[in-house]
């Protein structure tokens, strides 16, 4: 009689918990299922008891990862690993969940117990924060990302001239592809040009198209890039090395909205929003000639300047984790992330190649690793290389000594070798001054 009351008292408390719990045989089937699974799951005790539990559950972990299925082979428990179920109307509900192997009162193993906690509204509040800190494909928790990212809407709801500013590799192609995908525009095409990637000749057909004719190898019409990014946006990458005569041309199209193809006879007229950047100052090349000052102004109507990465570091965690996730979804592997220590020396580098160079170093991370995070030995040497430089702790500890020895040799003289005087100036007492004077073998 006592121990069916001690059962029924267990069982009390599991009906009042707000944790699913349910209990498996060795055969895999549910014998246990509390109110807080039903809830979760919208499954009645009745339907699921006696079946499967991946009939059941229909878990991101059911076939591959099973946690259960860990514990019972090992006999450890496994505590807040985090997954999916489908519920009964189909949608996917984040839980987390721990397990436990269950004996008779013999200690015999007679199946296995696992608890899930439901984390739609944790997944709800990191998907609000993920927002705070995310545009489009822009990532970013520095304070001048985020001024950026509070103009965004309404830049992209103009049809205004848009320069984009910032060292290589900043993402100045990712900004002027959010205004694009937040424009009214979004539905039309975006275009990019490298400006500075093409001859002079061939940049003027690549923009303004060409007539059959118009010079040999002409045999029929091209359309330029400014008639295929009509309605949409076209983006002028490095357009600082734009020739001076073709900047000509392109300050008429940002004023009349028309221009000529090569060999064309008359005008064609289109709708385009232009976004234009670069990695040179623009100002002094218009005071050097090589641009021009009017065109500047054109361009210079709305400026975005983009901050290099190491003035934005904090963002790099972030970034890496963005890069990671992604490339899981490519690669259709599982890698969770990135070691401390990993992380801690991409911190400490400088980052020339900005945030292009930390995508490329993340992918070949992301190649080189089996494990399930990436490690420093899957960083290139430059990074590695860092910590040769990087004061080991026992450095500094060493070189605070010598100095705080120094400073009490200096107090000694000053005080002609008074103690008493000494550890007064020094604002310590006298017994910890005699403390340290044995430490440093000082007389």
């Amino acid at each position: 009689m006592p121990v069916k009351t001690h059962l029924i008292g267990a069982e009390s408390i599991l009906e009042s918990i707000s944790d699913g719990v349910f209990t498996v045989d060795l055969n895999w089937r549910i014998t246990y299922f509390n109110r807080a699974a039903e809830e979760i799951t919208g499954l009645k005790k009745d339907e699921v008891l006696g079946k499967l539990c991946a009939e059941v559950f229909r878990s991101s972990m059911c076939e591959t990862d099973c946690a259960l299925r860990q514990t019972l082979k090992t006999g450890r428990p496994i505590i807040g690993k985090t997954t999916y179920i489908i519920d009964f109307n189909g949608n996917k509900i984040p839980i987390s969940v721990s397990t436990a192997v269950l004996r008779d009162s013999q200690g015999k193993i007679i199946g296995g117990a696992e608890t899930f906690r439901d984390l739609s509204e944790l997944e709800s509040l990191r998907q609000k924060l993920e927002g705070k800190y995310k545009v489009g494909n822009l990532i970013s928790r520095s304070p001048k990302m985020q001024q950026i990212f509070e103009i965004l809407p309404a830049i992209s709801e103009s049809s205004s001239t848009v320069l984009i500013l910032g060292e290589t590799g900043t993402g100045k192609e990712v900004i002027a592809r959010t205004i694009h995908n937040l424009s009214p525009r979004k539905d039309n095409p975006f275009i990019a040009l490298n400006c500075g990637a093409l001859p002079e000749n061939l940049l003027e057909s690549e923009l303004f198209g060409y007539k059959k004719g118009a010079f040999t190898g002409a045999t029929k019409d091209k359309p330029g890039r400014f008639v295929l990014a009509h309605k949409g946006t076209l983006f002028l990458d490095e357009v600082a090395e734009m020739p001076l005569i073709t900047q000509v041309k392109l300050l008429r199209v940002l004023q009349e909205k028309t221009f000529e193809p090569l060999g064309g006879t008359s005008s064609q007229t289109v709708d385009v929003r232009i976004i234009a950047a670069t990695n040179q100052d623009l100002k002094q090349l218009v005071q050097e000639k090589k641009f021009r000052e009017d065109l500047y102004y054109r361009l210079n109507v709305i400026k975005i300047e983009l901050p290099p990465l190491r003035e934005r570091k904090e963002d790099i965690p972030l970034l890496v984790q963005f890069f990671i996730k992604r490339l899981n979804r490519i690669e259709k592997k599982s890698i969770q992330g990135i070691e401390p220590e990993a992380l801690s020396l991409l911190m400490a580098y400088h980052w020339p190649g900005n945030i292009r160079e930390l995508e490329n170093i993340i992918e070949r991370a992301f190649i080189l690793c089996q494990e399930k995070m990436i490690q420093t030995t899957h960083l290139p040497e430059e990074i590695v290389s860092i910590k040769r430089f990087t004061p080991e702790i026992s450095d500094l500890k060493k070189n605070k000594q010598e100095m705080e020895k120094e400073i009490i040799l200096k107090v000694l003289k000053k005080n002609n070798y008074n103690k008493t005087a000494t550890a007064k100036e020094l604002g310590i007492h006298k017994t910890t001054l005699f403390r340290k004077l044995k430490k440093f073998n000082i007389v």
